[in-house]
């Protein structure tokens, strides 16, 4: 059984931080990554970054497009239950402080599937290149997002969450009542883009003006 480690600490001190930011990082990656690829180039300040550590560099083995199984289901159990762990640590080190949640590729997959489950909280959430875990047959979970603000990407050229793919957590998200803006990158590759970083900025700091 995975036991997932120790998270990354960013940014400012979760005791004085404005807003809290969980950001998770993709398949083969690591906090590490995701601190050069993302929050290092964000110039907002006042934000403590915890960026989540997976055993085995996985949330779970399958593909986000692939049916759900028993086996997935429990990775994706003790991955969602890890990363609540983690913003109800924050909670309790600074009570009342905005949440944004976030993640690129198979962590955007997995903040989705967190909000789905444990949404909505007081704050947002970033899904860079994300889609929900299975497909629109599997039984999964819904919630009410009740106007929380949502930023979703995808592109046509991403080889791992193809365009309906995106198209799917686009539409749920809406049905979730979702404060939804979506962009779709054409002929970006599995990256985190400019756009994509402005994107998330711009959340961060929306939220930390409410």
């Amino acid at each position: 059984m995975a036991v997932h480690h120790e998270p990354l600490l960013l940014g400012a001190a979760p005791e004085e931080a404005q807003v809290h930011c969980v950001f998770i990082h993709g398949r083969t990656q690591s906090p590490e990554d995701m601190h050069e690829q993302v929050i290092g180039r964000l110039k907002t300040s006042g934000v403590a970054f915890v960026l989540p550590r997976a055993a085995g560099r996985s949330w779970y083995g399958a593909r986000a497009t692939e049916r759900l199984t028993p086996a997935t289901r429990e990775e994706l159990e003790r991955s969602l239950a890890y990363v609540r762990g983690i913003a109800g640590d924050l909670a309790r080190r600074r009570h009342a402080t905005p949440l944004l949640i976030g993640g690129f590729s198979q962590g955007a997959c997995l903040a989705l599937e967190y909000a789905m489950k444990y949404g909505p909280w007081q704050g947002a959430m970033v899904n860079l290149t994300g889609c929900r875990v299975g497909t629109s047959e599997c039984d999964r979970p819904f919630a009410d997002l009740d106007r929380m603000s949502v930023y979703l990407t995808g592109s046509d050229k991403d080889p791992w969450i193809p365009v309906d793919a995106f198209a799917d957590a686009a539409e749920g998200l809406a049905r979730a009542r979702a404060s939804l803006r979506c962009d779709v990158l054409p002929d970006r590759a599995h990256e985190v883009s400019a756009q994509e970083i402005a994107g998330l900025e711009n959340m961060l700091s929306a939220i930390e003006v409410t």
